[in-house]
């Protein structure tokens, strides 16, 4: 039979090849199959210009289709701490960097961690009057904006080697952009960038990497994106809270197995024109959520920034109020490599 006389949704798992068609069905589908449909069939994730690292998130589009969900919808994000949005009820469930929704947990925002999705998206790169993090007492490094991932992840980064980000180093806000012309003519000494801004800094040649979180310890034992949802969502919906997580498991795996392909479907729905861009961002360690505990993510970020006095909660009592690991387990014994 051809895929003109296939059903739609057929066809399209067709063409994900033999990794990604595996990867949608679940290689497992007895376990959904058996479990009751989605409360709601309604669901509403973020989606923020440039931010390819949160690539399974838009990967699993049709994956949240096959889970049933009917009516999925992406919500543009002007950036900032997506417990906010999430708290709001403007969104559903979204990937986002550690260190702001601690922050905003810590500030009483009604979120939870539901799963750490994947690693090293950032990295430091500095100009040649830096050598090493402590040489930054004193200098400029440029971020997006003050409480925003770029910021937090820098002082967490600072905060780790005895400086004190607060008041230790000036920070110049500006967009990502502006902040790479600033680097390359020396006006600034570093910058903290999410992909794709270290892409292109290697690309053009400007500056070195000073930390680079894939590789690098111990950034590169934690989570940098966990997937988190507003805790009415998961109080209301866990059937859906569970099937949406599993969706965006799944599509982490695509983007590890078969990068070339999910590179192809963020340029095709328009999240970047660079099909260079996106393949590089696969490169990502996206295969590490069945292996790293993302207990121990929120354990580290969270002293570091209680040590640099930008939270007031212990790391105890954010893993006490705001984790559930309820859906990673079973999803881990469900979805085993």
């Amino acid at each position: 039979m051809t895929d003109r006389g296939l059903p739609g949704r057929r066809a399209l798992l067709r063409g994900f090849g033999a990794i990604g068609t595996s990867a949608l069905l679940g290689g497992r589908p007895r376990f959904a199959d058996a479990e009751p449909p989605p409360e709601t069939t309604k669901l509403r994730l973020l989606k923020e210009a440039g931010r390819l690292c949160w690539a399974p998130q838009y990967v699993a589009e049709d994956l949240l289709t096959a889970e049933g969900f009917t009516d999925v919808t992406y919500v543009d994000f002007p950036g900032g701490p997506v417990a906010e949005y999430l708290a709001a009820g403007r969104a559903d469930i979204s990937l986002h960097f550690v260190g702001p929704n601690i922050i905003g947990v810590d500030q009483g925002r009604p979120v939870v961690f539901l799963a750490g999705v994947h690693v090293g998206c950032f990295e430091v790169m500095a100009t040649e009057r830096v050598r090493r993090i402590t040489d930054l007492k004193g200098k400029t490094a440029g971020v997006s904006s003050l409480g925003g991932a770029e910021h937090i992840f820098f002082a967490s980064i600072a905060a780790q080697v005895g400086l004190n980000p607060q008041k230790d180093i000036r920070w110049a806000v500006n967009p990502p952009q502006e902040s790479i012309r600033l680097l390359s003519e020396g006006k600034i000494d570093a910058l903290l960038g999410l992909p794709p801004t270290p892409q292109e800094l290697r690309a053009r040649n400007i500056g070195h990497v000073l930390v680079n979180s894939a590789v690098d310890r111990p950034w590169s034992q934690y989570f940098c994106c966990l997937a988190i949802s507003s805790r009415e969502f998961v109080r209301k919906h866990p059937m859906a809270t569970k099937r949406a997580l599993r969706a965006i498991l799944k599509a982490a795996d695509i983007c590890a197995q078969e990068p070339e392909r999910a590179a192809r479907m963020l340029v095709d729905r328009k999240y970047t024109t660079r099909h260079d861009s996106a393949l590089e961002v696969m490169k990502l360690p996206y295969d590490k959520w069945r292996q790293y505990n993302p207990e121990d993510t929120i354990r580290f970020y969270a002293l570091r920034l209680h040590e640099a006095g930008m939270i007031k909660s212990i790391p105890q009592k954010i893993l006490a109020q705001v984790t559930d690991w309820r859906f990673l387990n079973e999803l881990k014994k469900e979805l085993k490599g």
